[in-house]
């Protein structure tokens, strides 16, 4: 590999790292993690209330109704409503998992070519 051609590989990685951020952030919050595994756990129920949830996760209201909103700004979930009732579940269909997974799939390719370009340069471990 070439300096070149590492450092177009490098820029369309970091364009891939940009456009996963929202869902990486949305993600990397432990009170999220947790509202997730319950909308997995919960998962083809048609979605969850935010009392539920509550109950579920141990977290006051107002927190799950906040951690849902950046959820939802990060389009990871979805709500469906019923009349006044709100049903929060994940959106399999997000564009965000998707940039997601895919910027995750050029993880450890992109970590192999630094390491390349770095021993090319001289550079030891």
């Amino acid at each position: 590999m070439n300096e070149d051609t590492f450092h177009l590989q490098r820029e369309r990685f970091l364009s891939e790292f940009e456009r996963a951020r929202p869902a990486i952030t949305a993600f990397g919050d432990e009170v999220r993690q947790g509202i997730l595994m319950t909308l997995i756990e919960t998962g083809g129920t048609g979605g969850i209330r935010v009392g539920e949830i509550q109950k579920r996760t141990n977290i006051s209201r107002s927190a799950v109704s906040h951690h849902l909103k950046v959820l939802r700004d990060a389009e990871i979930i979805d709500v469906r409503k019923e009349g006044t009732r709100n049903y929060y579940f994940i959106d399999s269909q997000s564009s965000s998992l998707k940039q997601l997974a895919k910027f995750w799939d050029q993880v450890e390719p992109m970590m192999k070519m630094c390491s390349q370009i770095n021993q090319k340069r001289g550079y030891k471990k």
